[in-house]
C-alpha cells in the first residue's frame, strides 16, 4: 500500500516533541517564517468552503507538515495542513488564493489542496475501535481514487488539478513504499488504475502501469482488484463498515493470490519506471491542451482586438460622416474641401432655372409609379376559439359537439376571427453623387434634371422621402439639401474639375439620407466615369461596400464606352445621357418595390 495516506488520526503531540527533538545538528532554517503562511492558510480556507462545501474546517500552512506528507486532512481536528514548499519558488507575499484564478500559477500545490478537499468533503466515515489495521490501511488505499471520483461528480471542471495532485502525490508514495513484492503492485494499481476508472486518468496514458500489473500479479487477480476498487468508489461516504469490507476483500484477495505470483527481481524499479511514464503522458498532455487553450485564448483575445479596433474604426468613421454631411450640407450652399473648410471658387453651381413642362410630368408620372410601388396589401391573420367572437363553423361546431357526447375534452374551435391590418408605405430615400470633373460635361444638364425630378416626385408620394444630390470633384457641393419639400427650381452646374472626392461625398449622402438604415427604400445612384487613381477607386469602393452590406442599392450610370465599372454597384450606361432621368426613376421605383 502507500507510504502515506492522507486522512490522519489525531497527531499525538509527544510523537512530534520526539520527531523534532534537537539531534545536535545545526537548526534548520525555514525557507520563509511561519507566520509569513498564516495569511495564505487563512485564504485557502476561505476557498476550502467553496471546494468542500463545509465551513467547520481550518487550514494551516508553514514549511513542512507534522504528517510529513505535502498536505493531510485530519477529520478530527477539522483541519487540512499544508505545506508551504508546495508554492516553490514563490513567497508569500506573492500568493494570493482568495482571488479566484490566481491558482492558475501554482497548479501542483492547488491540484494537491482540491485533493484534500475532495477528503475533506467524502472521508467522513471512521474506522471503528479494534479495527484490523492492515484492512484500515487497504481501505484507506481505495479510498484516494474514490473521494477524487466523488469530487469530480461535483466539480468537473477540477480535472485537471486532480490530474496534476495525482503526479505530486503518487510518486512520491511509489519511490517510498512501505510494502513491497505483489502488495505493492497492487497498491500502485489502486492509484494509478483507480484514478483512471474514475476519469482522472485516461487509459491510453496508464497503459505503462496497467500492462505491468497485468504481468505481475496476472489477469485474474488484477480483475478482482478492479473489481474491489470499482465497488468502492460507489460507497456512500459514512459507509465504514462497505469500506471496511472492501478493504478486508483486497486483503483476502492478496492472500489468496500472492504464494503463487513470483516477485520479479527489481519490481520496484520497474513499478516506479512505468509511473513514470504515466506521469510523464500525463504532464505531456496537459502541457498539449494548456498550450491549445492558450492558442484558442489569444485567437479570441485577437478576434476581440480585432472587432474592437473595427468598432473604433467605424464609430470613427460614422463621426467623420456626419462632419462631412454638416459641412456639404450647409445653408449657404458653398462649396467644401474635404477638411470641411470653404472653398467658393470652385463651386460647380451655375444658377437654377423654373422646370420644364416636360420635367413637371415626368415628376408627376414618377410620384404615380413610386405611390404604387410603395402600396402594400393588408395583412390578414386568423384566429379560431372555441367561443365567440367569429364566425361560425359549422363542420368544427358539429366536430365539438361530437367529442363532448363521446365524453372527451373539446379540441375542436369553431369560430373563426380574421383580423386585418394595414402594412405601412415604406418611404423612399434617394442619393445622386455627379461626378463634375472635366469629362462628365454631357452629364450636367440630364442629372440636374433628373436631381429634380426625383425630388419633386419623393416629396409628392411621401412625407417622410428624403432626397440629396451632390456634386464632386476634388471638393464637394450640395445641389440639393436633404429636404421633405419639394424643390421649386432646377440647379444647374458644369463640370470643370479635377480629381475626385467620391468617398467623402457617399458618407455625405449616407449620414445625411441614413442610407445605411433600413425602413426605408433606400437608392444611391453615382453618375460618373470612374476613370479614378486606384486610390480613389479603393476608397469608394470601401464606401459602396458598406451600403450594399446594409441592403440599400447602388447604381452607377456612365456615359461612354470608356468608363470604368465601380465593383459593387449595378452598371447601368446610357448612350445618350437624355435618358438619364428614365434610368434613374426606374431604379428608384425598384428600390420602393423591393423594400419589406
Amino acid at each position: 500500500m502507500s507510504a502515506h495516506h492522507h486522512v490522519q488520526s489525531t497527531p499525538d503531540d509527544d510523537a512530534d516533541l520526539a520527531r523534532w527533538d534537537d539531534d545536535g545538528a545545526p537548526p534548520a532554517q525555514p525557507r520563509s517564517s511561519p507566520s509569513a503562511w498564516l495569511r495564505v492558510g487563512a485564504e485557502l480556507g476561505d476557498r476550502l468552503v467553496a471546494l468542500s462545501g463545509r465551513q467547520d474546517l481550518l487550514v494551516t500552512c508553514r514549511p513542512g507538515t507534522r504528517s510529513g506528507a505535502p498536505a493531510a486532512f485530519f477529520p478530527t481536528l477539522g483541519e487540512v495542513e499544508f505545506d508551504a514548499g508546495l508554492f516553490a519558488p514563490l513567497k508569500p507575499h506573492e500568493i494570493h488564493p482568495r482571488i479566484v484564478g490566481d491558482e492558475e500559477r501554482y497548479p501542483a500545490a492547488w491540484g494537491v489542496f482540491v485533493h484534500e478537499a475532495a477528503h475533506a468533503a467524502h472521508s467522513v466515515w471512521t474506522a471503528p475501535a479494534g479495527a484490523n489495521p492492515r484492512v484500515v490501511e487497504a481501505a484507506l488505499l481505495l479510498e484516494e481514487s474514490r473521494v477524487e471520483g466523488a469530487h469530480l461528480i461535483a466539480r468537473p471542471t477540477d480535472r485537471t488539478y486532480l490530474r496534476t495532485s495525482a503526479r505530486t502525490l503518487v510518486m512520491p508514495d511509489i519511490t517510498h513504499p512501505t510494502v513491497q513484492g505483489i502488495e505493492q503492485a497492487a497498491s500502485v494499481a489502486a492509484l494509478i488504475l483507480g484514478r483512471r476508472d474514475v476519469g482522472i486518468l485516461d487509459a491510453g496514458e496508464t497503459r505503462a502501469v496497467a500492462d505491468l500489473c497485468e504481468k505481475v500479479l496476472g489477469a485474474d487477480l488484477l480483475a478482482t482488484l478492479t473489481r474491489i476498487w470499482t465497488a468502492a468508489h460507489q460507497c456512500a461516504d459514512h459507509d465504514a463498515t462497505t469500506m471496511l469490507a472492501r478493504g478486508q476483500e483486497w486483503c483476502d484477495a492478496l492472500d489468496a493470490a500472492a504464494p503463487a505470483l513470483p516477485v520479479p527481481e527489481g519490481l520496484a524499479d520497474l513499478l516506479s519506471g512505468a509511473v513514470g511514464v504515466v506521469m510523464d503522458s500525463t504532464a505531456a498532455t496537459d502541457a498539449a491542451d494548456l498550450a491549445a487553450q492558450a492558442a484558442a485564448a489569444n485567437a479570441l483575445a485577437a478576434q476581440s482586438k480585432a472587432q474592437a479596433q473595427d468598432r473604433a474604426q467605424r464609430a470613427g468613421q460614422r463621426r467623420k460622416a456626419a462632419a462631412t454631411a454638416k459641412s456639404v450640407f450647409n445653408t449657404r450652399g458653398t462649396t467644401v474641401t474635404p477638411d470641411g473648410t470653404p472653398a467658393p471658387r470652385s463651386n460647380p453651381v451655375t444658377g437654377t432655372r423654373r422646370p420644364t413642362a416636360a420635367e413637371q410630368k415626368a415628376a408627376a408620372g414618377l410620384s404615380r409609379a413610386l405611390r404604387a410601388a410603395a402600396y402594400r396589401e393588408r395583412t390578414e391573420e386568423r384566429t379560431t376559439s372555441p367561443t365567440p367572437p367569429g364566425r361560425l363553423n359549422m363542420r368544427a361546431a358539429l366536430a365539438r359537439d361530437a367529442q363532448r357526447a363521446a365524453g372527451s375534452v373539446p379540441t375542436a374551435e369553431p369560430f373563426t376571427h380574421t383580423r386585418r391590418r394595414n402594412s405601412p408605405t415604406p418611404p423612399l430615400r434617394v442619393g445622386i453623387a455627379v461626378d463634375v470633373s472635366g469629362s462628365m460635361r454631357a452629364a450636367c444638364t440630364p442629372v440636374a434634371s433628373a436631381a429634380w425630378i426625383v425630388a419633386r416626385a419623393a416629396a409628392l408620394t411621401d412625407p417622410d422621402s428624403l432626397t440629396a444630390t451632390i456634386a464632386y470633384d476634388t471638393h464637394l457641393t450640395a445641389l440639393n439639401r436633404p429636404t421633405h419639400r419639394a424643390p421649386e427650381r432646377v440647379t444647374t452646374f458644369g463640370a470643370n474639375g479635377s480629381s475626385h472626392n467620391l468617398a467623402n461625398a457617399l458618407d455625405a449622402l449616407d449620414h445625411g439620407l441614413e442610407l445605411s438604415r433600413p425602413g426605408a427604400g433606400r437608392l444611391l445612384v453615382i453618375v460618373t466615369d470612374a476613370i479614378y487613381t486606384a486610390n480613389e477607386t479603393a476608397d469608394a469602393v470601401t464606401r459602396v461596400k458598406q451600403l450594399t452590406t446594409a441592403g440599400c442599392a447602388v447604381l452607377q450610370l456612365t456615359l461612354t464606352a470608356k468608363s470604368q465599372h465601380l465593383p459593387g454597384t449595378t452598371l447601368l450606361h446610357l448612350p445618350r445621357p437624355s435618358s438619364a432621368p428614365a434610368a434613374i426613376a426606374t431604379a428608384a421605383t425598384d428600390a420602393i418595390r423591393r423594400t419589406r
